[in-house]
């Protein structure tokens, strides 16, 4: 079993708690989405499943975000969902460990719309779950551990908390719900298609 990096911290999570429900949410899906090619990789070198059906989950977030009265049922693409996670004991590959990370995110950001309570909570745990891939990637590739003491001389993690400031910052100076914010996000992040661990669609 992986060894996890338990709970890298950053300034940005006291930041992230001042955000309002939707910039929560849209900087979850932002985070899902540079999570999306991890999980299409490891769907494509396994036939695991179909990585479309992960993206028309995450698609349906995105949605709720940017049309006026969209109506999701997040119970049913939660259960949608729990069929395309794969689990470590069937595949003795590497990537088996992203694409479960990826559609953990994905289940955290779904909680977190069903249960609105909770999504500074679900946030928080989408942005260490994200930061976490970063670092157990490192980890198996030096095979030394990375710890809140040691985690600024690493480059990928100090990249990874790089992005995920530069995702805060155009949120953070919306005074109100802005659509073409949120879509340009969006496509900014799907047309780079480039994951939080430099895998390429």
């Amino acid at each position: 079993m992986l060894q996890t990096s338990n709970g890298l911290q950053n300034p940005l999570q006291l930041r992230l708690e001042k955000f309002e429900p939707w910039q929560q949410i849209t900087f979850m899906a932002s985070l899902c989405e540079r999570m999306y090619p991890n999980y299409a990789m490891f769907c494509e070198h396994t036939q695991f499943a179909d990585p479309r059906r992960y993206r028309d989950i995450l698609d349906a977030v995105w949605e709720l975000m940017t049309v006026k009265n969209a109506k999701i049922n997040f119970e049913r693409q939660l259960e949608k969902l729990e069929e395309l996670i794969p689990t470590s004991e069937e595949f003795d590959i590497y990537m088996v460990y992203p694409a479960i990370d990826a559609c953990e995110a994905l289940a955290t950001l779904l909680h977190g719309l069903l249960d609105r309570d909770g999504l500074y909570e679900s946030m928080q745990k989408v942005s260490q779950i994200s930061v976490q891939t970063v670092a157990q990637l490192e980890e198996a590739q030096t095979g030394e551990s990375i710890s809140n003491a040691n985690q600024k001389e690493n480059e990928a993690v100090c990249g990874e908390w790089d992005v995920q400031w530069a995702l805060y910052r155009p949120l953070r100076e919306a005074t109100e719900r802005d659509i073409e914010l949120i879509k340009d996000l969006r496509f900014e992040l799907r047309d780079e298609c480039v994951s939080n661990i430099g895998i390429e669609l």
